[in-house]
């Protein structure tokens, strides 16, 4: 189930919204149906890239459940589950698992800021709600707290169904002592594109991306490349493909790629306060030369 599930590129999908500021279903189809076409490995809707924080309850379970239908077993589908309330993260993951996801993603628990003693609960019980496997995702910077390695492994330990973490901590010596630490199959994967050969160097197993919303088919040749032993012949890959990789963090994630995106007519430059629209005409037309120099067309 792990190769399945983890193993290569999973696009962090955005979520397309109309001009009235609806959920855009036919976008997201459309969406899906080109990350499939073009070898996706698997589909993460609701995290970080789809603005999940600003999805009523409603749009986050419909959208998940929209994704599972879409996707319709053509590859996995691993559904943003987590919150600052262990609570509300239960019930979204339940939701989740009863709307046929592969998965579930647990970000830190935000602003709160608990122990690492609080994480460990948090995590543990979430885990043990669910049948399905479970994925932490440890991201300090946007949560405030990071998950320590031996948090990590008692969870591993414990849970049996707690499987894999995304790693956006930036810090691949934590990566690197994740990995040295884990238990046979648990999965480790970039939470940033940017990092994600080095991950495969040390040991990891692929990437949860926001680049591949619209490269889909060149990611997954790069990261499959990498996984393949080839790490060379991957560098040269992600040598050509860094300033778009750079480019999607010039602003707050998923300001950029979403800009882009609209750019090649995937979805309308729509988003949810307090995301907004760039600050910078700098940003838009270094995002739009990025878009051009690397041949990317919709």
């Amino acid at each position: 189930m792990n190769d399945r599930l983890l193993r290569g590129v999973h696009t962090a999908l955005i979520t397309p919204f109309t001009q009235e500021g609806y959920v855009d279903q036919a976008a997201l189809k459309r969406l899906i149906d080109f990350q499939i076409e073009n070898g996706i490995d698997g589909l993460v809707p609701c995290g970080t890239t789809g603005e999940s924080p600003t999805l009523s309850h409603e749009e986050h379970d419909r959208v998940i459940k929209l994704t599972v239908d879409y996707a319709d077993g053509r590859v996995p589908v691993i559904a943003g589950t987590g919150s600052n309330s262990t609570a509300e993260a239960v019930r979204l993951s339940q939701h989740a698992e009863a709307s046929g996801v592969d998965a579930v993603l647990l970000v830190n628990p935000y602003y709160n800021k608990p122990t690492q003693k609080g994480l460990y609960l948090h995590f543990k019980a979430i885990a043990d709600a669910m049948t399905i496997p479970c994925i932490l995702y440890n991201i300090k910077g946007r949560t405030g707290v990071n998950i320590d390695t031996d948090i990590v492994v008692k969870l591993m330990t414990e849970c049996p169904n707690i499987i894999a973490v995304k790693e956006a901590s930036g810090d691949i010596e934590q990566m690197k002592n994740v990995i040295a630490h884990r238990h046979e199959g648990f999965t480790v994967l970039s939470g940033d594109d940017t990092m994600a050969i080095d991950l495969i160097e040390a040991g990891g197993d692929g990437v949860i991306s926001v680049a591949s919303n619209i490269i889909p088919g060149r990611m997954v040749e790069m990261v499959h490349t990498a996984l393949a032993g080839d790490i060379a012949a991957a560098r040269r890959m992600e040598d050509t493909l860094m300033p778009l990789f750079e480019a999607c963090f010039l602003e707050t994630n998923p300001i950029p790629i979403k800009t882009a995106m609209a750019h090649l007519g995937w979805c309308e430059e729509i988003f949810r306060l307090p995301i907004c629209s760039l600050s910078s005409e700098e940003h838009r037309n270094t995002i739009y030369s990025v878009l051009k120099n690397l041949s990317i067309t919709r």
